[in-house]
C-alpha cells in the first residue's frame, strides 16, 4: 500500500488511472462467472468498485463524478441511437397494448417499492435505488442521485440509492427468471406449441418477398397506367419489369407505362399480396422476366447522398429522373417493399430494376459511399449530446415534489438521441452510428458508470448492507422485482391471451433486463421474444428514470 500512496502524491493521474483498470478488469472478470446459469456481466464492475473501495483503493472524488456522470450519457445516447428507428413503430397497434402492460409494470414496482418503504421507514433515497436495483435499471439509479444532487440533498443520502442498488441487484435478476417459470408452469404452457403459434401470428409481419411473373389477361386493363392499376396500392405489390403482347425486349416498367391484354409483368411483393394482386391482372406466367432478353437488370445500391436523406420514394423521383424503379428497401435486417411513401434513411440499401445505363446514373445520384457505413459521425454525437444535455437540464413542475423534475443526464440524451436517430439527420450532419461503434460506446459508457458508483459507495456497503437494515432491502427488492412481473403477467395471459413468446420479451423488457431476455430465448429456443422486448424497451426506461427521480424526492 506504502507504493501506492506514493503514486498517489506523486502522480494522482496515473494512480486514478492504476484504480479504474484494477476495477474494470477485475469487474468483467467477475461479471463473466456462472452461478447456476446465470451471470452478472457488466455488473461485476460494480462490486469490483465496491471491493476496491472498501479496502481504500479510491481515485479522486471529482474525477470519479465526472467520469461516472459522462459514462451514463454515452450508455443512454448510443441506446437511443440504437432504439430510435424502431421506437416510434413499436407504438402501432400491438405495441401500445404490450407498452399499456409495461407502463402497468412501472407503476406496480413503484408501488411496492413506496408502500413497502413507508412501512419499513426506510429513506425515499434508498427506496429510490431499491426500485433502480429491483428493476435492474442503471439509468435510473443515475437519474435519482442527479436529482438529489440537484435538490441539495445531503451527501449522506445521495449515497443511499447505490448502497440499495447494489444489495437488490444481484437477486433481481434470478427474480425475473424465477417470475417466467412460475407463470410458464402456472399456465401450463407447451413453449413448442406456443413458438408455433407465434410464428403463425407473425407470419404476415416476417412473410419475405416474392417475384412473380403474370400475364394481363383482364380486358379492363386496357390502357391503363400501372400507377392507376386496381388494387395496387391496397397490395403494396411493386412493378418491377415489362414486356408488352408483341414481344420484343424486356424493359423496366415506369408508373406511366401503359398495359395491354397480353402484356407480361414482373410483380415484387410478399406471397399473400401477389396472390391478391393476380386476381386483378389475370393469370401466373411460365416465361420468367428475370431471364427473358434484354437490357433490363438489377442492382443494389446504399443510400449516402445527405441531399436525399429523408425523402420518400416517390420524391426520389429515380423512375422520372434516371428511368429505374425501386423494389425493395433493406434496412439492417429489415426488409421492405418500396412502397412510394416509405421514407428513407442514411444506409439504407435500395435494389433498382433498369438498364446499365440508368442503374450507372441512379447509383451516383444515391451516392453509394458504402465505407461511409463505416464511420463514425463525432460532430453528429456531440451536437446530440450537447442538445440532450440541455433538455435533461429542462425543469418539470410537478405538484407535490419539492423540486422540478428534469429528465437529467439520463432522460435528456436518451430522448434526443431516440429523436435525432428517427429524424436521421440534426441539419447538415448524418445521425448515424455504425454497430460496432454503437455497441463500443454503450459498453464503455456502462462501465465507467458503474466503476464510479461503486468506487463512490464502497466505504459505506459492507456497514449498510450487512445488517437488519441491509436485509430488509434484499427482501423487498424482491418483492418489487416479483410481484409486479407475476401480476401482470398473469393479466396479460388471462385477458389478452398473450402468446408465452411475447410474454417472456414484453416481461424481461418492461425490466429492462438483457439476461432475462437471453433466458427467454432459451426456452423458447428461438429469438421470438425479441420482437416484444424491442417494442416495450424505449417507453419503459423512459419511464423508470422518471418514476425513480420521483421516488427520491417525494420526501
Amino acid at each position: 500500500m506504502t507504493y501506492l500512496q506514493q503514486l498517489h502524491q506523486d502522480s494522482p493521474v496515473a494512480y486514478d488511472l492504476l484504480i479504474f483498470s484494477i476495477v474494470v478488469l477485475g469487474g468483467i472478470g467477475l461479471g463473466n462467472i456462472r452461478v447456476a446459469g446465470i451471470k452478472l456481466g457488466v455488473a461485476g464492475v460494480l462490486f469490483a468498485g465496491i471491493t476496491a473501495s472498501h479496502f481504500g483503493l479510491r481515485p479522486g472524488t471529482e474525477v470519479a463524478h465526472f467520469l461516472k456522470e459522462f459514462g451514463l450519457v454515452l450508455f443512454v445516447f448510443a441506446l437511443g441511437m440504437q432504439m430510435g428507428p424502431g421506437f416510434f413503430a413499436s407504438l402501432r397497434r400491438q405495441g401500445r397494448m404490450l407498452n399499456g402492460y409495461a407502463f402497468a409494470l412501472v407503476a406496480g414496482g413503484a408501488l411496492v417499492a413506496l408502500v413497502g418503504g413507508w412501512m419499513l421507514n426506510l429513506p425515499l433515497p434508498a427506496v429510490a435505488g431499491l426500485f433502480a436495483g429491483a428493476t435492474t435499471n442503471t439509468p435510473a439509479l443515475g437519474a435519482a442521485q442527479q436529482a438529489l444532487t440537484a435538490a441539495h440533498a445531503d451527501p449522506a443520502l445521495i449515497t443511499l440509492p447505490a448502497l440499495s442498488y447494489a444489495a437488490t441487484y444481484p437477486l433481481a435478476i434470478v427474480g425475473i427468471i424465477l417470475s417466467l417459470i412460475i407463470l410458464r408452469t402456472f399456465f401450463k404452457m407447451d413453449v413448442t406449441k406456443e413458438a408455433e403459434l407465434f410464428r403463425q401470428e407473425q407470419g404476415v409481419g416476417v412473410e419475405p418477398l416474392q417475384r412473380m411473373n403474370l400475364r394481363v389477361d383482364n380486358a379492363n386493363l386496357e390502357g391503363v397506367t400501372i400507377a392507376h392499376v386496381p388494387g395496387i396500392q391496397e397490395t403494396s405489390v411493386i412493378i418491377s419489369r415489362y414486356r408488352p403482347a408483341a414481344g420484343g425486349e424486356v424493359t423496366n416498367a415506369a408508373p406511366e407505362t401503359k398495359l395491354h391484354v397480353g402484356d407480361l409483368i414482373m410483380a415484387v411483393g410478399t406471397q399473400s399480396q401477389l396472390d391478391q394482386f393476380r386476381l386483378v391482372i389475370g393469370s401466373v406466367s411460365a416465361e420468367n422476366l428475370m431471364k427473358a432478353p434484354g437490357s433490363i437488370t438489377y442492382r443494389r445500391v446504399v443510400l449516402t447522398n445527405k441531399r436525399m436523406l429523408g425523402k420518400t420514394v416517390r420524391e426520389l423521383g429515380l423512375d422520372h429522373l434516371h428511368n429505374v424503379t425501386v423494389t425493395r428497401v433493406s434496412r439492417g435486417d429489415l426488409i421492405f417493399t418500396a412502397l412510394p411513401d416509405l421514407r428513407l434513411q442514411f444506409g439504407d440499401m435500395l435494389q433498382l430494376v433498369g438498364d446499365d445505363e440508368s442503374l450507372n446514373n441512379a447509383t451516383k445520384a444515391l451516392g453509394n459511399a458504402v465505407q461511409l457505413l463505416q464511420e463514425t459521425k463525432f460532430a453528429a454525437i456531440f451536437a446530440g449530446i450537447l442538445l440532450g444535455v440541455l433538455l435533461g437540464l429542462y425543469p418539470f413542475q410537478i405538484a407535490g415534489l419539492p423540486a422540478p423534475v428534469r429528465l437529467g443526464l439520463a432522460g435528456g440524451p436518451l430522448v434526443m438521441a431516440i429523436l435525432l436517430s428517427h429524424l436521421g439527420r440534426l441539419g447538415p450532419m448524418v445521425m448515424h452510428m455504425p454497430l460496432n461503434a454503437n455497441r463500443a460506446l454503450r459498453e464503455l459508457g456502462i462501465i465507467l458508470f458503474l466503476a464510479n458508483v461503486g468506487l463512490l459507495s464502497g466505504e459505506k456497503f459492507a456497514a449498510t448492507v450487512f445488517s437488519a437494515q441491509g436485509l430488509e432491502w434484499v427482501l423487498l427488492g424482491i418483492l418489487v422485482t416479483m410481484l409486479p412481473l407475476l401480476v401482470v403477467g398473469s393479466v396479460a395471459r388471462k385477458v389478452h391471451r398473450v402468446n408465452f413468446m411475447t410474454l417472456c420479451g414484453m416481461l424481461s423488457g418492461g425490466m429492462t433486463d438483457p439476461p432475462a431476455l437471453a433466458f427467454a430465448t432459451t426456452i423458447a429456443r428461438c429469438d421470438s421474444p425479441a420482437i416484444a422486448y424491442a417494442a416495450v424497451y424505449p417507453l419503459t426506461m423512459l419511464l423508470r428514470i422518471v418514476a425513480a427521480q420521483i421516488i427520491a424526492q417525494l420526501g
